[in-house]
């Protein structure tokens, strides 16, 4: 690929900050979509910013890139109190899609590079070489109307990430993907982190966050509950469980394994056992006992999930099964979405 644009500065400095937000709040009439709310995310980092819909994460962002303006509270992006001031650094692909719908897919994305001060034929360089490596090496001369809804989504990152901005914010960008492109589209942000941009992606669905962020901020009516790094909060919330394959359930007597040292409790299963170790032991010493116990075809510690996490969190004022059942639904439905596109 090219260099940066042309005028832009090199990647922030990794001893600062990328955006820092400090007691933000945001109300629409009665309803309070934002409160109280800090954050600072460090550059280079990629962080994800997680929590079902309606958590106020589209306009946390839309408040970080000065589309809309907190009612108090104070920001600042790549040092500056606005994005405005600092918008050729910054890459953004809004919640809503959106592309020049009657012009051709190359000619939109060298325009969009040029608009962030890409030279023409640079623009144009990249604009090729983004289109092969998404796989739509032969869709440039088409209107962008002419493509599905999952390769416009596809036009419209290339879009953000044209002009190799220090900060790159992604709303969404799973939304309505195929297994696929979806597999594509965490390879391509993994490709930006390991270039040095720092990245905020938002997403409800946790388990894409837990494959690639170092960072994840979890945020809940409006309300920061968590915000720390991937190793911090497995240290934080480890269950401390460990799950056992025996090669034969009948064989196996729970009643042996309970008296284990170390076990606290053992569930049984119909093909597994989930064995919880006491805060006093070691887990890997429970691991070599229960595999010298019986015969078993697996013995692994349990590691937790963003998603066991995040509900642990809010159950005080939420049902937990429901949450869980919004959060799959929600998945099940952008699964099919994307299967259409």
């Amino acid at each position: 690929m090219d260099g940066p644009a042309r005028g832009a500065p090199t990647l922030v400095d990794p001893m600062t900050d990328a955006i820092q937000i400090a007691q933000l709040r945001k109300t629409f009439g009665d309803k309070t979509a934002v409160n109280d709310l800090s954050l600072a995310v460090p550059s280079g980092s990629l962080c994800g910013f997680i929590g079902p819909n309606g958590a106020g994460k589209t306009t946390t962002i839309r408040m970080i890139m000065s589309i809309i303006f907190p009612d108090s509270g104070s920001l600042s992006v790549l040092g500056r109190p606005s994005a405005v001031e600092s918008k050729d650094r910054i890459g953004y692909l809004p919640e809503e899609r959106g592309v020049y719908k009657k012009m051709r897919v190359g000619a939109f994305l060298t325009y969009m590079a040029r608009l962030k001060g890409v030279d023409g034929a640079a623009a144009k360089r990249r604009s090729a070489d983004w289109l092969e490596k998404v796989g739509l090496g032969r869709e440039g001369k088409k209107r962008c109307d002419e493509l599905s809804k999952g390769m416009q989504q596809k036009v419209q990152f290339i879009a953000a990430v044209i002009h190799e901005p220090d900060l790159l914010i992604l709303d969404e960008v799973f939304s309505g993907l195929d297994p696929v492109n979806r597999r594509l589209m965490r390879s391509l942000i993994d490709e930006q982190h390991r270039a040095g941009r720092t990245i905020v992606f938002s997403t409800h669905a946790m388990y894409e966050a837990e494959q690639l962020c170092d960072r994840v901020f979890m945020i809940h009516q409006g309300v920061k509950v968590l915000d720390d790094t991937i190793g911090g909060i497995r240290a934080r919330f480890d269950p401390r469980t460990i799950v056992a394959e025996p090669e034969e359930m009948r064989g196996v007597d729970p009643d042996s394994l309970r008296a284990l040292p170390g076990v606290r409790s053992v569930e049984v299963g119909t093909s597994e056992l989930t064995v919880r170790v006491d805060d006093r032991t070691p887990p890997y010493r429970v691991l070599a006992a229960l595999a010298g116990a019986a015969a078993m075809r697996r013995v692994e510690l349990k590691r937790v999930s963003l998603e066991d996490v995040f509900i642990g969190l809010v159950t005080d004022h939420d049902d937990a099964g429901a949450l869980r059942q919004e959060l799959r639904r929600t998945d099940e439905a952008e699964a099919l979405q994307g299967a259409a596109s």
